[in-house]
Parts: C-alpha cells; sequence; structure tokens
C-alpha cells in the first residue's frame, strides 16, 4: 500500500508542477469567486493553508471567506507529531514553521476549525486522499475528534491530482468534499 502511495503521489504531483502558472492564478482566483458555494455561519472558524511549492493558492478564497464572516487559522507544526492551528491575522507576522511553510508564532491565539481547506498530492472519487506522507493531517483530525470537535473536510486540488482509488488505511480520514477547477462537490462521507 505504501508503495502504491508513493507511486500515486509522485505522479499526480509531476502533473500538477506541469500546470502553467497562469492556469493555477487563474484557478485561484475563480475559486475564490465560488466562495458562497460553503455554507457558513459568521464567526466560523476555517482553516486553510498558506501554499507551497505548486500546491493550490488558496489564499484569494481564504480573504474571501475571511470577507464572510469566517475566522481563519493555519496549521503550524509544533514537532514531528503535533499540529496546533493559530488563527491568521492579516497583517501579522508569519514565522518559518519547517517544510517550506510559513505559519503565525507560537504566541497566537489556538482555534479549534470547523472547516478544513486541506492540501494534498491525490485523491479520488470517494474523497480518499494521499497527503505528503508525513501525516500530520491525518494526527490533527485525531486530536481534533479526541477533543470532541468533528470539522469538515475539504480537499483542495487542481483535476489533475485525481487519480482512479487511493489505497486507503485504517487511519485514513475520507473527505467531506473535494474542491478543484471543476466545482465543489460534496461527498456522502460523515464528518
Amino acid at each position: 500500500t505504501r508503495l502504491l502511495k508513493k507511486k500515486l503521489r509522485v505522479e499526480a504531483l509531476a502533473r500538477r508542477d506541469r500546470l502553467d502558472a497562469s492556469y493555477r492564478i487563474e484557478v485561484a482566483m475563480k475559486l475564490a469567486d465560488e466562495a458562497g458555494q460553503l455554507d457558513l455561519d459568521p464567526g466560523a472558524v476555517v482553516s486553510g493553508f498558506l501554499p507551497i511549492r505548486s500546491e493550490l493558492d488558496i489564499r484569494p478564497l481564504m480573504m474571501a471567506l475571511s470577507a464572510r464572516g469566517a475566522r481563519l487559522c493555519v496549521p503550524a507544526m509544533i514537532d514531528r507529531e503535533t499540529v496546533e492551528f493559530r488563527a491568521l491575522v492579516r497583517g501579522a507576522p508569519l514565522i518559518d514553521n519547517g517544510f517550506g511553510t510559513l505559519a503565525p508564532p507560537p504566541d497566537t491565539e489556538l482555534l479549534s476549525p470547523g472547516l478544513m481547506l486541506m492540501p494534498l498530492a491525490a485523491f479520488d472519487r470517494a474523497g480518499n486522499r494521499i497527503g505528503y506522507g508525513a501525516g500530520y493531517y491525518d494526527r490533527a483530525i485525531a486530536a481534533l475528534r479526541a477533543n470532541g470537535h468533528r470539522p469538515r473536510l475539504v480537499g483542495m486540488a487542481f483535476d489533475c491530482q485525481e487519480v482512479d482509488a487511493v489505497p486507503a488505511e485504517a487511519h485514513d480520514v475520507p473527505l467531506h468534499a473535494m474542491w478543484t477547477e471543476s466545482g465543489l462537490r460534496v461527498l456522502k462521507n460523515e464528518p
């Protein structure tokens, strides 16, 4: 299973890397225009991410959600095992958080997201995802659930990252929706 996941990850990321930069920008703006498709209560806490490499840039979408009243946060790695969600406030400083990522500093307010917009390497039609192999999101979701939170999980990717089937393992949590340039696809998986 691990070898197959690795192969699917490498192939999907290679397809994503080949996308034209201007196309990526167009998709980022399109998703921001579609922000209203997420049914959010005022003050809802949304976890996003600051893109690395060729990831879908959801910063315009996050700003659109903020304008609609959402409170934003991003994951910050505490150590090799633990992730916390720190408030993302416009104009506040960001620090190096490893793996080429940025995050708000440790003294930032901690939030528990009700909706998680998640990066990924590959996904399938059923909502199974392949991350980057470190398991940070799986552990973060498990920790949120252990504290009584059941966030909705929305995978953020380009269509070219879809694969026929992801070999799901016991610890893998299926996505509740997938959002690509083709639109928001809500899946039947329960939060």
